[in-house]
């Protein structure tokens, strides 16, 4: 990826003056608008904003999945917005882990497999039963998808994430398919691997209770940041009720 000085030497992901717009026949739909933002290490933020606010959006430019319509974005000293489509890959295979709202797991492979299919092409990862036992299923990894609760697939899916040691976690309503209980267990794994891998942790929700979990809220309205609120007590999912 083509090298820059980073304007911060902390910052892991500055963003500037990022816009993205789809056009969609004759018509232009604004997903973002002049959004600025640093994401720091071992911070865990929360995205918070309405379905439809740029949110998701947000997200895939971070993880190289999108690029801006217009802006920069540098990722430590490489400016992702210039990156030829072979340097995207390297860098979301190298660089970053993503959790969705559906697990996405191969049904015709156990936990184990499914994870260690990340780790076949990661330069330095986790044992695959580490990253199992990181989120408490290792004990279950010669089970399929079929034979796991969505809360056990969930957490496999992290620990697929997080077995190729990323620097940044990327979650997108990662309990939205989850009942309260799961849901919160899901987020006690998050911020598990936050706080013990130091991963950058970034989480999408339309939950505002999930915020109080975070170093930073950011929100989100019709494309543009409108607010970044800095927690100085986290609560834990224990605390929070949605």
């Amino acid at each position: 990826m083509p090298a820059t000085s980073p304007s911060d030497p902390g910052t892991v992901f500055s963003l500037r003056q990022v816009s993205k717009v789809y056009r969609m026949g004759e018509s232009e739909v604004h997903a973002l608008r002049d959004v600025d933002l640093e994401l720091f290490p071992g911070e865990f933020v929360v995205l918070l904003g309405a379905s439809g606010s740029g949110k998701s959006t947000l997200l895939n430019i971070l993880g190289g999945l999108d690029r801006p319509s217009s802006g920069q974005v540098r990722y430590k000293d490489h400016d992702l917005t210039t990156a030829s489509a072979a340097e995207l890959t390297r860098f979301r295979r190298e660089h970053v882990g993503f959790v969705f709202q559906f697990y996405n797991l191969i049904p015709s492979l156990t936990a184990q497999e499914n994870v260690s299919l990340v780790t076949e092409i990661a330069e330095a990862p986790t044992d695959p039963v580490e990253a199992l036992a990181l989120v408490d299923m290792a004990g279950r990894r010669d089970h399929f998808p079929s034979q796991l609760s969505g809360g056990e697939q969930q957490r496999v899916a992290i620990a697929r994430a997080v077995a190729k040691r990323p620097d940044v976690l990327l979650c997108d309503e990662p309990t939205g398919a989850l009942d309260y209980p799961t849901g919160k267990l899901v987020l006690s794994v998050l911020q598990h691997i936050n706080q013990t891998l130091g991963t950058i942790t970034v989480v999408i929700t339309h939950n505002a209770a999930i915020a109080a979990l975070a170093d930073r809220v950011i929100r989100i309205s019709s494309g543009r940041i409108v607010d970044i609120q800095r927690n100085t007590v986290k609560a834990t999912p224990d605390d929070i009720s949605w």
